[in-house]
């Protein structure tokens, strides 16, 4: 049987809060993400690879079983939808809020139907429609505190840590959606065909976390 197990992480914010976690559960990758080619990075444990993922990605692989488990944004998740997925614990790290932002002070539009800018479409259907408010959404996948200043939506839907982007482009948070951190996802299958592993991994880094 297969005892390598294989975890999914994103560059970024998630994984340098991440790797603590994994040090104290005796994992440390054998290259620096950010200066390796590599995608999948050998550890100092010889049964564990990590694998380098875009964040939107990493459900993606661990639902279809390409990797055992993965740390993703509650905000990816949420998007995903979490088929196939397992979700054990929350790391409590790579915090921040998802809110609905707009020009700061302004008045209200005063149409019938918000138009809102966001890469977050399906959970900005879900909140508009829990509310019964019918809006148009719009795509985007980057700049969000532009899509307002040049009239393109009247709203944004997008992360807010400090607050600084928005104020720094007259935007300000108007409704809240979601505290979003990171989370610890496993792929149902290996959860089975590898339970002894997966929970001890588990078991670990929910011991680091605490």
């Amino acid at each position: 049987m297969n005892r390598t197990l294989t975890i999914a992480l994103s560059k970024g914010r998630i994984f340098r809060e991440t790797l603590p976690l994994l040090a104290q559960a005796g994992i440390e990758p054998a290259d620096d993400p950010d200066t390796s080619r590599k995608l999948i990075l050998d550890t100092s444990d010889e049964n564990v690879k990590l694998v380098i993922l875009r964040a939107a990605d990493v459900p993606t692989y661990v639902q279809y079983g390409a990797a055992d488990l993965g740390v993703a944004g509650k905000d990816v998740l949420m998007e995903h939808g979490g088929d196939g997925l397992y979700e054990p614990l929350d790391l409590g790290i790579a915090c921040c809020r998802m809110m609905v932002a707009g020009p700061a002070g302004g008045q209200e539009p005063g149409k019938d139907r918000l138009r809102i800018a966001t890469k977050y479409v399906r959970t900005t259907r879900s909140f508009y429609a829990e509310k019964r408010e019918q809006v148009e959404i719009i795509k985007l996948y980057g700049s969000m505190e532009l899509a307002p200043l040049v009239g393109l939506a009247d709203r944004i839907v997008d992360l807010v840590d400090t607050g600084n982007t928005l104020k720094a482009n007259g935007l300000a948070p108007l409704e809240h959606i979601a505290d979003i951190s990171s989370r610890l996802v496993v792929n149902k299958a290996s959860m089975k065909m590898k339970h002894d592993r997966v929970k001890s991994f588990i078991n670990k880094i929910a011991e680091a976390r605490s």
